[in-house]
């Protein structure tokens, strides 16, 4: 499926960073190891390494990955990808200054345990950033995910995240203009969680 999503000739999701991530970058520490998943064509990797990031974009379409570096050479900058699927991938433990999820949508059981390695994959000060759709999502059909098993609740995240610190929590309504993907008034959960040691 992502494969056949990613094999156009432009960026489905095109290729400027989400707003989010954007707009909080700077709480990642500076010059950290930062590890992107579910990162598709790269776009979020590519901005983070341009900022001086050491990036690791984690996606199952290789696809998806061959863009990643294309749009990074592209820019300039430089990041690594790794194939994997997130139900077989293990994130080390203490390793990352920061981990990204954005659109990152997984079914709830397999979200639970990602994020309990997300936990502890982060070093102490390390930050873990996400937005993701939410279940009222459906009713406006202007992206992500159809089932209501892949969008998470605030107060589910709250929950698999325990352990870190949340620094900006919200539900709402957001407009998301990001390539064809993404495109129009949406439902999204954000979260900007600390680990404090």
């Amino acid at each position: 499926m992502w494969d056949e999503r990613y094999a156009g000739e432009g960026f489905f999701y095109g290729t400027e960073p989400n707003d989010f991530l954007r707009e909080h970058a700077a709480e990642i520490p500076a010059g950290g190891r930062v590890l992107c998943l579910a990162e598709g064509e790269g776009r979020n990797a590519v901005f983070l390494a341009g900022l001086g990031f050491s990036v690791v974009a984690l996606d199952q379409s290789a696809v998806g990955l061959r863009k990643a570096l294309s749009l990074a050479e592209a820019r300039g900058t430089l990041i690594t990808t790794r194939q994997a699927n997130l139900d077989g991938f293990r994130i080390e433990h203490s390793s990352w200054d920061a981990i990204v999820s954005i659109w990152c949508h997984l079914p709830t059981a397999l979200r639970a345990t990602v994020h309990g390695q997300v936990v502890d994959g982060l070093k102490p000060g390390g930050v873990f950033l996400l937005e993701a759709y939410r279940p009222e999502q459906l009713k406006f059909g202007t992206g992500g995910p159809k089932s209501v098993d892949m969008m998470p609740t605030l107060a589910q995240l709250r929950d698999e995240l325990s352990g870190l610190e949340f620094v900006h929590a919200a539900e709402l309504e957001r407009d998301v203009h990001e390539g064809q993907g993404h495109s129009g008034h949406s439902a999204v959960v954000q979260v900007l969680a600390r680990k404090v040691r």
